[in-house]
């Protein structure tokens, strides 16, 4: 078998672009992947064109030594822009080969763990009693993992100004009041997206009780490890971080130092199906378990589901809703979930479908807010 063609959609999906991508093989097989690397799908299409140059003929069985040639095929290997790329062609390689041998992708990948994939969902913003009520509404509903955006207080109408000090305050207070109404039952955590330093970090898990927080997702940058080492002996509320990390290699100092908890791993921009089983291994060794960040579209979730399908160590699954379900019109089949899990699929490949037609109005330029404070100066999305 051989591949004949590979192919990119970046296609608006709902509220952003997701680049898609498509291989074919002279045997009438075919697979799809996603890349994961929002609002800039323009650039990993181009190293996709890179990469397709010398793809075609391949046979793509091979997937383990296609990645490495992927990923050792230029000097200045690397990044998130040529990972994104390799990882949706990795993803699409596996659903295909899965196509081809008749089975679902988690049985390439050593076969399954569990009967379905439990997923935490994220309730409201933590700046008022609303966030209370929806937080209940999801227990209640058999939510057991629970996860929070930051509050902010009134900004008088300007949605990219962002205060970190002003924010961990009104945060902390509603983050607190959420616990006591839900008592200890719950997997309670937040997500401050890198938004913070290692100080505003320390500030804000000192003005809550002991026990609030589950865990706490990216409060800072993931460039300088040592900052966390910091940061890890300034609280013990456990930490998840990696959604950024575009290798196992960025990987290495969080697993080797115990610098993270949970990790927040992304196969569609860590390198793949291929990558991110080497990711949980080596974190299985070290007692971590995986809580994979998602993109959100059909086919990222699909391949993170068989990836939660086919490792030991695995918390939940990020998905986008208390119900997901996307564009059925460019993804007319898709992973169906179940509350807060998703049921293993048994058919071949991902069990994802891409409508190539519906495809056609395709991208729109989308910049995620680019955030400032009340000196004028950026600070971090």
């Amino acid at each position: 078998m051989k591949i004949t063609d590979i192919k990119c959609y970046p296609v608006w999906a709902t509220n952003r672009n997701q680049l898609i991508l498509k291989i074919e093989s002279d045997e009438g097989f075919y697979g799809w992947g996603e890349a994961g690397v929002s609002g800039r799908e323009l650039a990993v299409e181009g190293a996709v064109k890179h990469y397709r140059e010398f793809l075609i003929g391949k046979d793509p069985m091979c997937i383990g030594a296609l990645w490495q040639e992927l990923y050792r095929s230029q000097y200045f290997e690397g990044g998130r822009i040529l990972t994104g790329a390799i990882s949706a062609i990795d993803i699409a390689l596996h659903d295909l080969v899965a196509r081809k041998l008749n089975v679902p992708v988690y049985q390439l990948l050593g076969g399954a763990h569990r009967d379905k994939v439990p997923c935490f969902v994220t309730s409201g913003t933590l700046s008022g009693p609303d966030v209370v009520k929806d937080a209940t509404r999801l227990r209640d509903d058999g939510w057991q993992a629970i996860r929070f955006s930051p509050g902010h207080p009134d900004t008088g109408g300007d949605a990219t100004l962002f205060e970190p000090r002003e924010s961990i305050a009104l945060t902390a207070e509603w983050m607190t009041k959420v616990r006591a109404a839900l008592g200890q039952g719950p997997v309670l955590g937040i997500d401050y997206h890198h938004r913070l330093n290692v100080a505003e970090t320390a500030s804000f898990c000192q003005m809550m009780p002991p026990g609030t927080l589950d865990f706490l997702e990216e409060p800072i940058r993931d460039e300088c490890p040592d900052a966390y080492a910091a940061l890890r002996q300034m609280t013990p509320i456990p930490f998840a971080i990696g959604e950024e990390f575009s290798s196992k290699w960025a990987f290495l100092p969080y697993v080797e130092r115990g610098l993270t908890n949970f990790a927040r791993v992304d196969v569609c921009n860590v390198g793949g199906l291929t990558e991110a089983m080497k990711v949980a291994g080596w974190c299985e060794a070290h007692y971590i378990d995986m809580m994979p960040h998602n993109p959100l579209g059909p086919i990222s979730t699909a391949a993170h589901v068989h990836f939660g399908a086919a490792v030991p160590n695995f918390s939940w699954l990020e998905v986008r809703s208390r119900e997901f379900v996307f564009d059925t019109e460019l993804f007319p089949e898709q992973l169906k979930q179940d509350g807060p899990f998703f049921p293993l699929p048994d058919g071949p490949g991902l069990g994802v479908e891409f409508n190539e037609d519906a495809a056609r109005e395709g991208f729109r330029f989308w910049e995620a807010p680019h955030l400032h404070r009340h000196d004028g100066s950026y600070t971090n999305w």
